[in-house]
Formats: C-alpha cells, structure tokens, sequence
C-alpha cells in the first residue's frame, strides 16, 4: 500500500496494511479516519506522528504523557476495552496529542483530556474522551 505524508512532502511511501492501527470510531473531528500509521522522524523519537493513511492533510504529533511529565490513570469500560478488543492491560499504550498553543506564547502543550489508547497486539485504537480528569504534573528534582 502507498500513502501520501503531506507534511513532510513525502509521496507514495510504502506502508506495510498490517501495520496500520484502526480506530473503529475515528478521533474527535476526523470521524472519517480509520486506520493510520505511527512512526517517528529520524533521530526523534520522543514525537510521533499518527498519520491517516485515510486522508493525506490528517496528521497528529503525539507523546507519551510521561515524556511531559505527566501521569494520570485511565479507566477503561467495558465498552471501551471490547472496542479495541483489549484483553489485556500489558497491550495498552497511552499517548496524547501535543500542539503548540498560540495562547501560550506557542509553547508546546498537550490534550490531557482526550488520550489515545492503544491496543498494540491488535493494533486497534480509540479517543478516549475524559470528563474529569485530574492531571497531576510529576517534577524531577535535579
């Protein structure tokens, strides 16, 4: 399968379909995304990149939340582990979305409260839309 990364500038990249992750129900806004590809730029892999291989100019950076120093819990329902077919929780991956906040002086910052779970052994996805969340921000004494 080949795929086009509009931000990058790259055409037909060679995407192997059994690596891409689906997302049954799409993310927030981009409904119409199922399946997407994550990789890392070269030499930078604290940033991913959740590229749509379902339409090109959708992209996502994301991190995991401890590369912010972030640490929060996520529960899971019922519902939600059936819909990325999770059994188990050693399959999970949690990441969030980053972006620059032009509010903030364009400082990174990240969407604590819609993460993505992963299901890395089925290689399925989900938003997870959180209502309260109570992020705690971790420090690292030096």
């Amino acid at each position: 399968m080949k795929v086009d990364i509009e931000r990058f500038g790259l055409k037909n990249v060679t995407v192997d379909p059994e690596t891409l992750f689906t997302f049954p129900e799409g993310v927030a806004a981009f409904e119409h995304c199922k399946r997407f590809k994550l990789f890392h730029e070269e030499g930078k892999s604290t940033v991913f990149w959740l590229q749509s291989v379902d339409d090109p100019t959708v992209m996502f950076p994301i991190v995991t939340p401890d590369s912010m120093d972030l640490a929060y819990e996520i529960e899971l329902s019922d519902a939600d582990c059936a819909l990325i077919e999770l059994d188990n929780p050693e399959d999970v991956a949690v990441v969030v979305f980053i972006y620059r906040d032009a509010a903030n002086g364009g400082k990174i910052a990240a969407n604590t409260r819609s993460p993505v779970i992963l299901n890395l052994k089925k290689r399925k996805g989900m938003q997870k839309i959180l209502q309260n969340i109570r992020p705690s921000v971790v420090y690292h004494a030096s």
